[in-house]
Parts: C-alpha cells; structure tokens; sequence
C-alpha cells in the first residue's frame, strides 16, 4: 500500500466508523418484522358477521319483552278477577247481613200470630215492639227514613210532592208526609210523598 492510500484511510477512513450509524443486518429484520405482523389486532370486521350479533342481540330483547308482556297481561288479568270475587262475595255477605238482620223480626211476627186469644192490647204492643225490631234492624244496614216535620221545606232531592194545598204556613213548605221515604247509604231509596204548602 502507497504512502498516499495510508493516510487517507487514517484519516478519512476513522471519520466515517466514529460518525456514520452501523447498519443493521439482514439476520435482525426478518425477526422484528415477524413481531410487527403477528401482535397487530385486525380492526375490520366482517360486516355480515357484525349484522348477525347485532340481530341476535335485538332478538334476545324482543323476546324478553314479548314475555314481560305476557306476564303484565296475565297479573292485570289476575286483579281484575280477584277484583270481581271480591265484589261479588261482597254483595252476597250484605245480602246475607241484611236478611240475617230480619230474622228475628219475622220470628217476632210468627210468635204474635201464635196466640189464638190475645186481646187488642196485646196485639198492638206486639206489634209497636216488632216495628222497633224492623226500624233497627234498616237502620243497622243504613236505611233510614225520610220523614220531614210538617214546615220543613221541601227538598226535591228527598221529597216528592202530590199535591200543592192552601196552607198558612210559609209556602213551598211539606204540610203532611202521606208516606215516608228512606235512605240507604246516604242515597235515596224512596222520597218521602209529600203535601206541599201553596203560595198565597
């Protein structure tokens, strides 16, 4: 080797290995781009398989309405059966409560009717006492009687007049009760049939 080609290889040729970046094998790359293609996580998805999950999905939530449904319908159907016993086993037991009330008016009535030789005393006191029965008995299941004193006004709501008559009391005031009304539950049964005073 010349003198020239000596120095410059010491001078230029140590420059270059100081400053230059080592270039990387071919052994290394293989291995580093394996690791890169095998971790990377596939991002598209197959559009018919993303369309099947989403219909599954929305056929699990169909169905679990569609029984929710049934169920509200079938408990809403329950009430309303539980509903109409109970209403009907009402109206049967205040039948039976009302009737169970007349009873011992009509054991007081057969046991007047028993005595062959009662005199008129006794057949009107038995009588007044099986008419206290009656009354208490209406009046135990809220039936009471519509009975205005003479002057009270009349009241459309309760009273129904027969018959307008001169009278010196005030006008459209009850003169006589001809027959006595009744309430049951505080709604009319019967208005009272009333005379009604005139205008003068």
């Amino acid at each position: 080797m010349s003198f020239s080609r000596r120095f410059f290889n010491g001078i230029f040729g140590k420059h270059m290995s100081d400053n230059a970046s080592p270039i990387p094998s071919n052994e290394a790359q293989p291995e580093a781009n394996a690791q890169n293609t095998g971790t990377e996580p596939a991002f598209d998805a197959d559009p018919l398989s993303l369309a099947q999950a989403q219909l599954a999905v929305l056929q699990a939530k169909s169905a679990e309405l569609a029984d929710q449904y049934l169920r509200a319908k079938a408990d809403a159907e329950n009430a309303r059966r539980r509903a109409e016993d109970e209403i009907t086993k009402a109206r049967k037991f205040a039948v039976e409560s009302f009737a169970e009330s007349l009873l011992p008016v009509a054991d007081s009535l057969e046991a007047g009717l028993a005595i062959q030789d009662a005199t008129a005393e006794q057949i009107n006191e038995g009588a007044q006492a099986t008419l206290r029965q009656l009354i208490a008995a209406l009046e135990r299941n809220k039936v009471i009687a519509i009975n205005p004193e003479p002057g009270a006004r009349f009241d459309p709501h309760h009273h129904q007049a027969i018959s307008v008559v001169p009278a010196e009391q005030e006008a459209n005031t009850v003169v006589t009760v001809l027959q006595k009304g009744y309430l049951i539950a505080e709604r009319v049964l019967r208005p009272a049939l009333v005379t009604v005073a005139a205008p003068k």
